[in-house]
């Protein structure tokens, strides 16, 4: 039995009716908590002997709002020397999942590394947060807080933590424009930095890539040997 398989047995059994799914994937593990369940879940997992997540690696927020989209074809543009990255299946979204918080965890005794997953809903993004169990969370939580509007229960100081404080919206949610929706200026006539609405228009370009290489070219379109 591999250490990923023990691991997943032990986590199943322990958190049986705790959890709402889990799975593995190239030897990571993944649990899926829910809102209401996440300390409970976050305090046995650093505390109890099998498992020992002493350390909170990393803490980040996805907006799953347009997953498995594309602005434009991407079997199209590959051909051209330009793609971009995607699941080949189109999926609809989740009201209830459109967000997510995602916790690495690292227990150093046992050289196991985990991943949990917590899904959020679109209207009132809001869980509780696990600056209590691991310190590090703070900044983390602030983080997503700032770029995704995420809002963590019990946070002691949630503050935006990268963008201006008069800054408006949450610039990684998908439905954020590019070029933002305001921009500041210095004003001559006030003697100061003002805030105003964006002036600049989104464009998105694909840059053309003319190549003659034959590795490039269809086999059909090949000339006969």
């Amino acid at each position: 039995m591999t250490d990923t398989t023990s691991l997943t047995k032990k986590l199943t059994e322990y958190f049986n009716d705790t959890i709402s799914g889990y799975h593995v994937d190239r030897e990571q593990i993944t649990l899926v908590a829910s809102p209401p369940n996440l300390l409970k879940i976050c305090q046995a997992l650093r505390d109890e002997e099998d498992f020992l997540f002493s350390q909170l690696m990393d803490l980040c927020g996805v907006d799953y709002s347009a997953y498995g989209q594309v602005d434009w074809a991407t079997r199209k543009t590959t051909a051209t020397g330009y793609s971009r990255g995607r699941n080949q299946s189109q999926t609809e979204m989740d009201a209830d999942k459109r967000f997510a918080v995602v916790y690495h965890l690292l227990s150093i005794k046992h050289n196991h590394r985990l991943r949990v997953r917590c899904y959020l809903s679109d209207e009132n993004p809001l869980i509780p947060s696990v600056t209590e169990i691991w310190s590090s969370a703070n900044w983390y939580e602030r983080e997503a807080f700032d770029m995704f509007g995420i809002l963590f229960e019990g946070h002691p100081d949630l503050r935006r933590l990268l963008t201006d404080y008069g800054f408006i919206g949450h610039p990684f949610r998908k439905d954020f424009p590019l070029e933002g929706k305001v921009e500041v200026r210095y004003d001559p006539e006030q003697k100061r930095v003002v805030y105003q609405p964006v002036t600049i228009t989104n464009r998105v370009l694909v840059p053309r890539v003319i190549r003659d290489d034959n590795r490039y070219i269809e086999d059909e379109e090949l000339p006969d040997a």
